[in-house]
């Protein structure tokens, strides 16, 4: 079979009037198409002078990992709460992408992904004359803090697919202890995870303004949780949309490896820096992977007209 090919949208899609979830601030966001071997790639627009910079979309760009995953190179040149809008892409199958962002937050939306999905189908996908690479797990790498631990382990001989089983562990009622293990192809993101939201805790909310965090939250686009009841008067949109959130979170981090993954992630307790960390113990052991060409998964009969991944930018050399 032939190998899978790179992709990019069919065209430019701008989305405005969204706000940052931590900034509070209107942002304007503009995805872009790319050229092969691009990949995710941020344009931070908006800084002084009129200034702007480039970010590639990978884990040796994460600076912070608390709330959201923040990519950059120095305090002012950052884009915060990049997960929703790359766990998209990445969900989808777009490998190459230049997104336009004019200040430090991707617009939080309502919380989840489902926005991202609409305005990628709105302009397509479309393939390029270039093979996509994949970073095939060869051998378990873990981490490891306190109770929670997240790992990247192979897959089943023969199988060139990528499976999340991530499990959720909270005090309260309203979440108690969850576990979902999903099969990632663009159909299962869309029908099982895009539309998942964020959650918080309203017992936190007094302490995260303080610290110039969640400064744009609402019940229009996080679920918020008082105790042991939701309080969002619509309900949820899964009945375990916490773990669900959590899986969607994990798209989009483990997106930053520079190519699509084939094998398993597991992860029990975890959240961004766990996700991240993961990531930097794979790269850090040469053994653990090996970059490899795969032939396309089987067609699905959904909008995206290709299989999942995300191209290969700012990868190791290949063997």
């Amino acid at each position: 079979m032939k190998p899978s090919l790179q992709t990019t949208l069919r065209d430019r899609v701008v989305l405005s009037g969204g706000i940052g979830v931590h900034s509070g601030k209107p942002v304007r966001l503009v995805l872009n198409p790319a050229e092969a071997s691009t990949g995710l790639v941020f344009l931070r627009s908006g800084l002084p002078n009129g200034g702007s910079r480039r970010i590639e979309a990978n884990w040796s760009k994460v600076t912070m990992t608390e709330l959201c995953t923040v990519i950059g190179d120095g305090e002012q040149h950052m884009v915060g709460t990049i997960e929703h809008l790359v766990a998209a892409l990445r969900g989808l199958g777009v490998d190459n992408c230049l997104v336009e962002v004019d200040g430090p937050e991707v617009p939080i939306m309502d919380g989840s992904a489902e926005a991202f999905v609409e305005a990628i189908d709105s302009v397509g996908i479309r393939r390029l004359a270039a093979p996509r690479l994949f970073i095939k797990i060869l051998k378990r790498v873990r981490v490891e803090h306190g109770r929670a631990f997240s790992e990247l382990r192979p897959i089943s001989s023969g199988d060139q697919g990528f499976r999340l089983d991530v499990e959720i562990d909270f005090k309260s009622d309203a979440i108690g202890r969850q576990r979902k293990i999903l099969d990632l192809t663009p159909a299962s993101f869309r029908r099982e995870l895009a539309r998942a939201r964020t959650f918080g805790f309203l017992a936190d909310v007094a302490r995260l303004i303080q610290a110039g965090f969640a400064l744009g939250a609402s019940l229009e686009n996080s679920v918020g949780i008082d105790d042991d009841r939701v309080l969002n008067p619509e309900g949820l949109r899964y009945s375990d949309e916490f773990v669900r959130h959590k899986m969607l979170d994990a798209v989009g981090d483990l997106a930053l490896a520079g190519a699509p993954l084939i094998g398993e992630y597991a992860s029990y307790c975890g959240g961004h820096r766990m996700n991240v960390a993961v990531l930097a113990a794979l790269f850090a052991d040469r053994s653990a992977y090996r970059i490899v060409e795969a032939a396309p998964a089987p067609r699905e009969g959904v909008r995206a007209d290709h299989g999942m991944g995300v191209s290969p930018a700012l990868l190791p050399e290949r063997s």
